[in-house]
């Protein structure tokens, strides 16, 4: 059943579908029109469609809204989403804005608003949800909540400075680092620089790997030397290493000397090599084991979450030491190949040894040719003595195949 009543913060993440019942996107926010009386008007939705496009649907096109999606009319305007000056977004900059009750009885901040749909088929903001300033100085107390129409309120501020960082963060909660960065990337430069300060040191390691190279700068110049470091460390090596490459040398090694001592290393070794090597592709982090390890051993750490799908695709093997660099390079075992075996098989007699590995020098374009002539996911890079260094993954290859601007280009771009 389709609803005249909707708290936007729900919409956040939900699917968009032609009347077909194709999806064709996700709700990001939805825009609203101040007028000089009544309370703002709904103008359409900001809906991400393939390719991380960003498009406007006037509200006109929207059928439906049931059930954690929203149906369309199926014509959608593909030209590139842009803001106009009287338009509003409700996610990024409403919810926290701070309001006064006309009743006298103090402020209050929006943690969400409901749009209606009148008997005109007009959407307008019927209701707000309030949160009163908390009355206790513990960090766990939050104020009293109530609902008010828009009607009974006035607003202290309008604009970005009016809504709270944390108040954004807490509703992008759910979505996906590479949504994230993407959400992040819609905002204005200094709401973006805001807002991944507020982002706790692993998320936001996160988000940065996801982030292109001139935003990953901006934030990481604002933020201090030991929060750098800190979130630095939690980065895949690679990124953190391309990243630091774009800082002043002072600054990096100011960094460098406040992270973790192995990390560090990791991030010096992979400095030294040309950005369109095995050696600047590469991670240091690739699971490795000896041959007389088990099958169940091997899938033990493949389980574990902080490993990258990729990475978890196969297990490298070598004589010792066990971390890189490691004892000579002995062969790769697959995953899918350890499926087919019990778990007391030992891994050295399951080796692919057929599988050439590449020195750190090796350009890339040799190298994503390899991967797709062998339809692999991880490629071995060894030194002059043949002990693994590194792994190169697939989706390393493509952030460097991609063009720079790839998660803004046009979808005809894309397709032409």
């Amino acid at each position: 059943m389709s609803a005249t009543r909707v708290f936007v913060a729900r919409l956040a993440g939900c699917g968009v579908f032609d009347p077909a019942g194709d999806r064709v996107g996700k709700v990001i926010d939805v825009l609203v029109a101040y007028r000089k009386s009544g309370s703002p008007r709904a103008t359409g939705m900001l809906v991400e469609i393939s390719g991380r496009r960003r498009v406007f649907v006037p509200i006109s096109r929207v059928t439906s809204i049931s059930a954690g999606q929203v149906i369309t009319t199926g014509l959608i305007d593909l030209r590139r989403f842009t803001q106009r000056g009287q338009e509003v977004r409700v996610i990024a900059e409403m919810l926290g804005r701070k309001v006064r009750l006309l009743d006298g009885s103090g402020a209050a901040s929006i943690e969400d608003l409901a749009i209606e749909q009148g008997k005109n088929k007009e959407w307008t903001i019927s209701e707000l949800f309030l949160r009163r300033p908390k009355t206790s100085a513990s960090p766990f107390a939050r104020g009293a909540t109530l609902f008010a129409a828009w009607e009974q309120v006035s607003e202290e501020a309008r604009g970005e400075e009016g809504q709270s960082a944390q108040q954004l963060i807490a509703t992008y909660s759910d979505l996906r680092p590479a949504d994230l960065a993407s959400a992040l990337l819609d905002l204005p430069d200094e709401r973006m620089l805001e807002v991944a300060e507020e982002l706790d040191d692993e998320r936001l390691a996160d988000v940065l790997e996801e982030l292109p190279e001139d935003e990953q700068i901006d934030i990481i110049t604002e933020l201090d030397d030991e929060r750098a470091a800190e979130v630095l460390d939690l980065m895949e090596p690679d990124d953190a290493a391309d990243l630091m490459a774009n800082l002043p040398e002072a600054r990096t090694e100011a960094i460098l000397d406040l992270m973790d001592e192995e990390e560090a290393d990791d991030i010096r070794m992979l400095m030294q090599f040309d950005e369109f090597t095995a050696g600047g592709l590469m991670t240091t982090e690739p699971i490795i084991c000896a041959a007389d390890a088990t099958v169940a051993e091997a899938m033990a750490l493949i389980r574990r979450v902080e490993v990258a799908p990729a990475l978890a695709a196969s297990v490298f093997v070598t004589l010792p030491p066990y971390e890189v660099a490691t004892g000579r390079y002995l062969g790769v075992v697959h995953f899918q190949r350890m499926l087919r075996y019990p778990p007391h098989e030992r891994l050295g007699n399951l080796l692919d040894t057929e599988l050439e590995p590449v020195k750190a020098d090796t350009h890339i374009s040799v190298i994503h040719r390899t991967l797709a002539n062998y339809n692999l996911v991880a490629l071995p890079v060894v030194d002059a003595d043949h002990r693994l260094i590194g792994v190169v993954t697939v989706d390393d290859v493509l952030d460097h195949l991609l063009p720079d601007d790839w998660r803004t280009e046009d979808e005809e771009a894309q397709h032409g």
